[in-house]
This record gives structure tokens, C-alpha cells and sequence, in this order.
């Protein structure tokens, strides 16, 4: 059901806009600004955080918007604000402090980074919009902890692949189907990429080396799936998941059924998975049952099959696109796109690229020395395991052969850093 034009466009007829900040101008940032700014009416993009000004001032003038102002303090932010002005900062604080916002967009990939901005958002009674599957999958369900005692809204967003999933997901619950499998579709799964193979590729389309190659290596979807299972109380069948890869171009319809273990859908909680090369891609799909003979029956007749399984699915994501719905959605309906329901379900942890050596300090998500591996949460704690959102900076106390996971014990965690505060709280309230 479609209310959020609806209301946004009664919100523009009052004059009455909701206002949004963004933190990070990068690629992505960049065309979030350029929808906000151009085809949603009774919303405003009122204030840009960047690391560097000129980044800031790039979203804007790709948007539109010529000469925003330049702000380094609240009181100046605060009167652009109320003046119907544009603001751009290098301090995101600001933006989480300012009045009159109503929710920030978070989209720079980072964790120990942007993590105080959004506490500090969430602090100042501001919704938060994550387009950081990274901090969403290795700090989520803390972060909701503290987004309902702030009584406000933090969930990813409509548009990128786990949203998609989110909101197909509750519309086969809402026909009274079960579902038992949320999918992912990708074209490439490597694990041994890294920027120097993805460099091409990248700089084709505008995007950073390091980004894309977290989705070629298998990262970014671990982290996309995990966030999708805390969303929704589903686990993964088996470490890394399935992720069959099929010839390409195979209808989805085609290759579903046989693929993932029956027995682990039906009598679980269900779980999430991916298949790598089916049409249509990029899009999400969802397999579902029903018990009922009778509507089993007009399923078929649907031309959805004889069951058990029946596949749904949505053969495209928008990205950046869909933001402003998710912003809509928690300002105006106070209603989540897709936030954890409680206690993690599936973490993303750390395995070696390469051979690695004792000594050496760990690099980034999507770089040389680690890919992400989905699983299940409890496996997590029990055997100790190494969150890859929480790896980079790590010094290795051994030496680790290609493919293995790494332990908390196989490293020495940087001094200080506020990620790894909230996991150990995170750790400890989920016990």
C-alpha cells in the first residue's frame, strides 16, 4: 500500500517540509541529494555533513542547488535552517544537534567514524536513516536499543537490496504465507578480489575500489543478509551461506527449488541466502508456504506452483532512489524500513583473503587481507569469532592461513575505540 506520496504531499501543501541532514557526499551521498532535491516534493535536504567542504558543495551542485552556506557552528546552522537556506559542514555534529531536522541519512560506510554521530542524532531525538550495512550488521541491534529509549526511529533503507527484501518479506506475510527464505541475487562472488582487480571497474563508474570491491569479494552481501535476519529472526543454514551459482541468465523460478536444504525451511525460523547469476538481477526474492489445501490450490492457479515452495520476488533496487520513502516512512509513520526485532541473529565475521601474518595490521572492508562470512550469532560467541566490521586496525597475534575465520583471541584490538565499547555492550545486554 502507497501513503507515503500521500502524506509528503499534504507536508509540502502546508508548507510544512520534512527536513533532513545527510552525513557523507560521496557517490552515493551524492545521489541522494540529487532525488531529495529534485523529485520529493514536502521534503528538504537542509544540511550536508563531508569530511571535506568541497564534497559537501559537490552533492549540492550536482542537485541543483548553487552556493549553500558555509556553517561551523549550531547557531548558524540553526538560523540557515529556519531561513530556508542550505548548509554544508565539515563537522557532522552539528547536524545532530541542529533543531529543526527531523531525521539524519547516514551514508559513508564507516563505523568507528560516524558511530558518535549517530548516537548523537539519536540523542537529539532524530531518526536515523542507515546506508551503512556495515554498522547495521555489526552494531544494530544495540543501536535499536537506544533508538526506542530516544523513542525514535533507526532502520536501513527502501531501495538498497535488504530493504527490498524487508518490504517483500511483509508482504507475503501480510497474504497469509509463511516465508521460510529471503534471497539476495548477485552477478559476481569472489572472495579473493581486492582493489587492484576491481579498479577498472570502479573507476568506470565513479565508485571507490575498496566499495566494490566488498561486493565482488562477498562482504557487503554477508552484511546485507545478516541485517535482513536480525530483521526478521532468521539465521543462515550453514557458515557463508549457500550462494549457489547457476549458469547465467537462469530464470530465478528455475533455480529456487533444490537449491537450499527443504528440511532448514520448513522446521526453522527460516533463512537467508543468495544465488549468484539467476534473472532477474539485482533484484530480491522471498520462498514461501502455506498449509492451507484450498489456497494452495489458488497459488497454483496464480501460476506460483504446486509448492511446498512458492517464490516471490522483486527484480530490481533502487538505491538511492527509494531514501526519502525510508525518511518518510520514520518521521511521518514512525514505521521502520527494516531495524533489528531484538537479540542478533547472524553476525559477519572475519576470514582470510590471503595468507596472513603475525604481526600485520588488518586493512579495511573490501581491501587485501579479509572477506566477510555470515553466521549465525550464537556460533559467533561460542567459538569466539572475529566481527569484520570490528577488524580493521587489528594487529594479528598469529599467523592465519587463507580462508580460516579469526578469533578475538587471534588479534589485539586498538585502544579506545568506541565500536568495540558498543559490541561488548551489545555482547552482553543480548545474553
Amino acid at each position: 500500500m502507497i501513503i507515503v506520496d500521500s502524506a509528503l504531499r499534504k507536508r509540502n501543501e502546508e508548507n510544512n517540509p520534512v527536513r533532513v541532514g545527510m552525513i557523507g557526499a560521496g557517490f552515493m551521498g551524492r545521489g541522494i541529494a540529487l532525488q531529495i532535491c529534485n523529485s520529493v516534493p514536502g521534503m528538504e535536504l537542509v544540511a550536508i555533513a563531508n569530511r571535506t567542504l568541497e564534497g559537501a558543495a559537490r552533492a549540492y551542485q550536482e542537485a541543483g542547488i548553487e552556493n549553500p552556506k558555509k556553517v561551523s557552528n549550531l547557531d548558524s546552522l540553526v538560523d540557515n535552517i529556519r531561513g530556508g537556506k542550505y548548509s554544508i559542514t565539515s563537522d557532522p555534529m552539528l547536524i545532530c544537534e541542529a533543531e529543526g531536522i527531523d531525521a539524519i541519512i547516514e551514508v559513508t560506510g564507516t563505523i568507528e567514524y560516524s558511530l558518535p554521530f549517530v548516537l548523537k542524532a539519536m540523542d537529539h531525538k532524530k531518526h536515523v536513516i542507515l546506508m551503512n550495512a556495515e554498522m547495521d550488521g555489526t552494531l544494530g541491534p544495540i543501536l535499536k536499543v537506544y533508538a526506542d529509549k530516544a523513542g525514535v526511529i533507526i532502520t536501513n533503507a527502501d531501495g538498497d537490496q535488504p530493504g527490498v527484501e524487508m518490504n517483500l518479506f511483509r508482504f507475503v506475510q501480510s497474504i497469509g504465507v509463511k516465508p521460510v527464505l529471503c534471497g539476495n541475487i548477485k552477478g559476481l562472488h569472489d572472495p579473493y578480489r581486492n582493489p587492484t582487480t576491481q579498479e577498472a571497474f570502479a573507476k568506470q563508474w565513479g565508485q571507490q575500489p575498496s566499495m566494490v570491491t566488498s561486493f565482488a569479494d562477498g562482504t557487503k552481501i554477508s552484511f546485507e543478509q545478516a541485517i535482513v535476519a536480525n530483521g526478521t529472526g532468521m539465521e543462515v543454514a550453514k557458515r557463508g551461506m549457500y550462494g549457489p551459482t547457476v549458469e547465467p541468465g537462469t530464470p530465478l523460478k528455475d533455480c529456487v527449488n533444490g537449491l537450499y536444504p527443504l528440511e532448514s525451511l520448513i522446521e526453522g525460523p527460516g533463512i537467508v541466502d543468495y544465488v549468484v547469476r539467476a534473472e532477474p538481477g539485482p533484484g530480491v526474492f522471498v520462498l514461501g508456504t502455506h498449509e492451507h489445501p484450498r489456497q494452495q490450490h489458488y497459488l497454483n492457479l496464480y501460476k506460483l506452483g504446486e509448492g511446498p515452495l512458492y517464490l516471490f520476488y522483486t527484480p530490481y533496487h533502487l538505491c538511492h532512489f527509494e531514501v526519502p520513502n525510508t525518511v518518510a516512512r520514520a518521521v511521518l509513520f514512525h514505521d521502520a524500513a527494516l531495524t533489528p526485532l531484538g537479540a542478533p541473529k547472524v553476525d559477519v565475521v572475519a576470514a582470510a583473503k590471503i595468507d596472513l601474518k603475525k604481526g600485520e595490521v588488518v586493512d579495511g572492508l573490501g581491501h587485501y587481507m579479509t572477506y566477510g562470512l555470515c553466521e549465525n550469532a550464537g556460533t559467533t560467541l561460542k567459538e569466539n569469532l572475529l566481527p569484520i566490521g570490528l577488524a580493521e586496525g587489528c594487529q594479528l597475534k598469529n599467523d592465519i592461513p587463507k580462508d580460516q575465520v579469526l578469533t578475538r583471541d587471534d588479534v589485539i584490538f586498538p585502544a579506545g575505540r568506541l565500536g568495540d565499547q558498543m559490541r561488548k555492550k551489545q555482547d552482553e545486554f543480548f545474553k
